[in-house]
């Protein structure tokens, strides 16, 4: 099991999602990112826009998304 926080997968706070793959954690990361949307959290609606303009271009999204993995790939497991 792994731990990474909101803001390293792009969010706004420090909250820690702990996953076994990197699929695990995005999942985390979307609900977390759909209550803070709910809630209208001003800093993570900062965040979500700022994603959503990486996500009109296919292939820096992609790259966002494989450095991302990468960075999963490279942590230590939770001890």
């Amino acid at each position: 099991m792994k731990t990474m926080t909101c803001k390293q997968l792009g969010g706004a706070c420090g909250l820690a999602f702990h996953a076994n793959t990197f699929d695990e954690m995005a999942e985390l990361s979307k609900n977390h990112g759909m209550e803070m949307f709910q809630k209208k959290d001003p800093d993570h609606l900062k965040a979500m826009k700022e994603m959503q303009q990486l996500m009109q271009s296919p292939e820096k999204m992609k790259k966002w998304f494989d450095d991302k993995q990468r960075e999963f790939d490279a942590l230590p497991d939770n001890k």
